[in-house]
């Protein structure tokens, strides 16, 4: 992709805002290897979908607090089990104080069961399929989440990513900024079209600078005052 400022550059104005190059090296996220990811088992890859969809629009504090509840009142949230969740189940979890009382949130944990478990049918484990998917098209995982989840579409899908520890970039509001002022974009990317543009613009800085999407997306959101 022509007419991207350096990498360099940028990193060294942000951590010129942070207090110097290894005070901001310090602050940059945690991604885990594709072993790491693979390992780690589907139901807690469903967990984290449900917790995403419940922070979404509330208090990710209240969502913390209640989430060793949310854990007991789905045994652990096994996708075998909820991939069959009934009118039954709902009905329990509707009267259940352990967990946010949001039907249509509730109802979204077994609908990513089953797509958790239909995962791990075509690929050996949901796991596997996350852990292989490449980077470089990261857009493109979003978009399988968008359409193959349940409420897993935006923002949603991109925070369960990286606290997954996948690498990811989130197009928050000041990477959204950063990304504005440096030409790639003129606005929020919704679209397909101008989210492929910064999946190319990112992909451009991690090959000239060897950082992960993680990184690069920490610093550009570092740029903005």
């Amino acid at each position: 992709m022509t007419g991207l400022r350096d990498f360099d550059d940028l990193f060294a104005i942000a951590a010129e805002r942070k207090g110097g190059l290894k005070a901001f090296e310090a602050t940059l996220p945690q991604i885990k290897t594709s072993d790491e990811l693979a390992a780690t088992p589907d139901d807690r890859w469903l967990s984290m979908m449900a917790k995403c969809v419940f922070q979404a629009g509330f208090s990710w504090k209240v969502v913390d607090q209640k989430w060793p509840g949310f854990e007991e009142a789905f045994s652990g949230f096994d996708p075998g089990r909820w991939s069959f969740m009934s009118d039954d189940d709902l009905d329990t979890l509707l009267k259940d104080t352990r967990v946010v009382r949001h039907a249509k949130k509730l109802s979204s944990v077994g609908e990513n069961a089953v797509f958790v478990t239909d995962l791990a049918r075509e690929h050996g484990s949901a796991a596997k399929f996350f852990a292989e998917w490449p980077v470089t098209d990261y857009v493109g995982l979003l978009q399988t989440l968008k359409k193959r989840g349940s409420r897993l579409g935006g923002n949603t899908g991109q925070y369960f990513l990286r606290f997954m520890g996948k690498d990811s970039f989130l197009t928050g509001r000041d990477v959204v900024t950063a990304l504005v002022r440096e030409g790639v974009v003129d606005k929020q990317p919704t679209s397909q079209r101008d989210m492929t543009k910064v999946q190319e613009a990112f992909n451009a800085w991690s090959a000239q600078s060897g950082r992960s999407m993680a990184a690069i997306s920490r610093t550009l959101a570092c740029t903005i005052e």
